[in-house]
């Protein structure tokens, strides 16, 4: 599967409440609102997205917005939390935004050659920004109220909480394509074939942390990128060839999927970079409309009689 991934394209995770969710990811973080969907496997149920102006694969974050769903808890055994790039010097602008909109946030660390802003979200899931000297030539999401110099950029990577990450790593190295390229304390930083922002795993086995248990504010899978067809048969093959179990292949409209869990427990996808979130309305006006994937398409009326109104 070498050379066939190339990065994180979308992670996904759960919230309580889709209004506030909505409020706080384009209005807070200033991403833009990409589409406005259903979960597939439960049609009564949102999926919202959320990314730069056009959906690109790597700036994506998903959720699905079961309403009133209990509180879970991040730890061992799930992605851990969800790092956004934005350029050197950013920090003190969000300290004092964040800040001002009463959203919890921690110390800023030192991380590799990074700065680090964590913060919690309105139900708990783990976020960071990550301000990174790294070149990251990736458009801004753009935000009236927040400069293109401080905006998101998108993911910088995610980070994994382990018992043990052996079977973990081995599994991004000789399979995924993935190699190590840090380590500090209880935690290791891998990359895919291009380094820089979008393109980091990092797997933490801190003995502190509990054991997670899935509910709002955790993260449900992360998806990597696979750039075309072929590229997803092939990661496929090699995950079989691997001993994994591995789902077929699954066409969700706007990519296709495949699903398989890492040896730690986490939910993994792959997805490929087309045929993106402008199949079914224009980039101009993504998210503007409920969309559905064609098989669902005949049964729009009851599908949007069932789910709440959202006004963005």
């Amino acid at each position: 599967m070498k050379n066939t991934i190339h990065g994180l394209h979308h992670i996904t995770a759960i919230s309580s409440d889709v209004h506030r969710n909505l409020e706080f990811y384009s209005q807070v973080l200033g991403l833009r609102f990409v589409k406005k969907s259903v979960n597939q496997d439960d049609p009564g149920t949102y999926h919202l997205y959320y990314g730069d102006y056009a959906g690109s694969p790597g700036t994506i974050m998903t959720f699905f917005p079961w309403v009133g769903l209990h509180r879970g808890r991040p730890g061992t055994g799930q992605a851990y939390a969800t790092g956004f790039a934005v350029a050197a010097g950013a920090l003190q602008f969000w300290q004092k935004r964040l800040a001002e909109r009463n959203i919890q946030t921690f110390a800023v660390e030192a991380r590799f050659n990074d700065e680090v802003l964590p913060f919690l979200d309105p139900d708990g899931l783990r976020l960071e920004l990550v301000a990174s000297a790294e070149t990251d030539t990736r458009a801004p999401a753009p935000a009236r109220d927040i400069p293109a110099e401080f905006a998101i950029r998108g993911f910088h990577g995610t980070t994994l909480a382990l018992i043990d990450s052996g079977a973990t790593a081995a599994l991004l190295t000789a399979t995924m394509g993935y190699r190590l390229v840090g380590q500090a304390g209880h935690r290791t930083r891998y990359v895919a074939d291009t380094p820089g922002p979008g393109n980091y795993v990092d797997l933490l086995t801190d003995p502190a942390l509990p054991r997670g248990l899935n509910g709002a504010g955790t993260i449900h899978h992360v998806a990597f990128r696979a750039a075309d067809d072929p590229a997803h048969v092939n990661a496929r093959t090699a995950l079989l060839e691997r001993g994994l179990h591995v789902s077929p292949v699954i066409d969700r409209a706007y990519f296709k999927s495949i699903y398989y869990r890492e040896p730690g427990g986490v939910l993994f996808e792959i997805a490929t970079d087309q045929p993106g979130f402008a199949i079914d309305e224009p980039v101009e006006s993504l998210g503007t409309r409920l969309s559905l994937p064609p098989r669902l398409e005949p049964h729009r009326a009851e599908i949007e009689a069932a789910l709440p109104r959202l006004h963005h």
